[in-house]
């Protein structure tokens, strides 16, 4: 996934066809690797978010990434109804497409919905690939504890189509600098990408329709915690404290909730991935060695 500027992460980006528009993806095949991750990013913004991760992991293990329906390249239908669900599905058919048959998942913020999703989809055996591990980065795992800025409510809200033609470079850069650490505030690069990705086929006009899932989570929660809580597939949180939004109280409902929960709570806000990217990268495939120790040793014994 390259990341020198937005033509070069064009050009790299291939195209899956579905019935619901084109979504854009990037595979990296590693020439030794036996072991796929698949990256699931947040909202507003798209695959990008990863390019970090992507840089550190690329050698040892294949990648997918997409950019979900509604977000980046893809396809951004206007008077669509978009769904955490078909987000999963769609996830589900790239893989299929990619002949995936076995993954670790990695996801932030709306894209922690769409992993709680996969698993439920693991859980009662309807995904068809075999999961062997799910980290969550900030986002709202539990949709009581999840807490929206005013602008996400305002957008969601039927004067949200008024609110669009607002908004502008400047306004997402002043809403991100609420949501980073104070110490690893979003760099002009990050703005500027996400910005263009963000306006990229008049993505800012689907924005409301996207805020549907504020309500999904809800209507999900009680399967999606039931998944997560009597699944055998290693689960770890990985969360930026300072984060308003699904920060360090996000944290606590997850040890209260999750059986012998796996968090690591770092000085970050709620882009630990582009704040703190190196830490992230860092503990993140340290997570994934251990998980892939123990199926080594699970697959001998078998």
């Amino acid at each position: 996934m390259p990341i020198e500027n937005l033509d070069k992460y064009k050009e790299a980006a291939e195209y899956l066809d579905t019935s619901v528009g084109k979504v854009a993806y990037w595979h990296h095949q590693s020439t030794s690797a036996e072991q796929t991750i698949v990256f699931v990013h947040g909202f507003p913004s798209a695959a990008w978010d990863w390019h970090h991760q992507w840089e550190h992991c690329k050698a040892n293990y294949n990648l997918v990434a997409m950019d979900m329906l509604g977000f980046g390249l893809s396809d951004k239908p206007n008077k669509h109804s978009y769904s955490l669900v078909e987000q999963a599905e769609l996830f589900k058919q790239l893989l299929n497409h990619l002949q995936v048959g076995e993954c670790h998942i990695l996801a932030h913020d709306y894209g922690d919905s769409v992993a709680q999703h996969l698993l439920y989809l693991s859980e009662t055996e309807q995904l068809g690939v075999k999961v062997h591990s799910i980290c969550f980065l900030n986002g709202g795992l539990f949709s009581e504890s999840h807490r929206p800025l005013f602008m996400q409510k305002f957008l969601k809200s039927s004067l949200g189509p008024l609110l669009v033609p607002l908004m502008s470079k400047r306004s997402l850069e002043k809403s991100f600098s609420k949501i980073f650490g104070k110490s690893t505030p979003p760099s002009s690069n990050d703005i500027d990408v996400i910005w263009q990705l963000l306006q990229y086929k008049q993505g800012s006009r689907v924005m409301p329709n996207l805020l549907g899932y504020i309500d999904e989570r809800k209507a999900w929660r009680e399967r999606w915690l039931s998944a997560m809580q009597n699944t055998a597939i290693p689960l770890k949180l990985i969360n930026g404290r300072l984060d308003p939004i699904s920060g360090e109280h996000m944290t606590l409902r997850y040890r209260e909730l999750i059986p012998d929960p796996d968090v690591s709570l770092i000085e970050a806000g709620h882009y630990p991935q582009l704040e703190l990217p190196d830490t992230v990268s860092h503990l993140y495939l340290e997570f994934v060695e251990q998980c892939s120790t123990i199926l080594g040793r699970d697959m001998s014994l078998g």
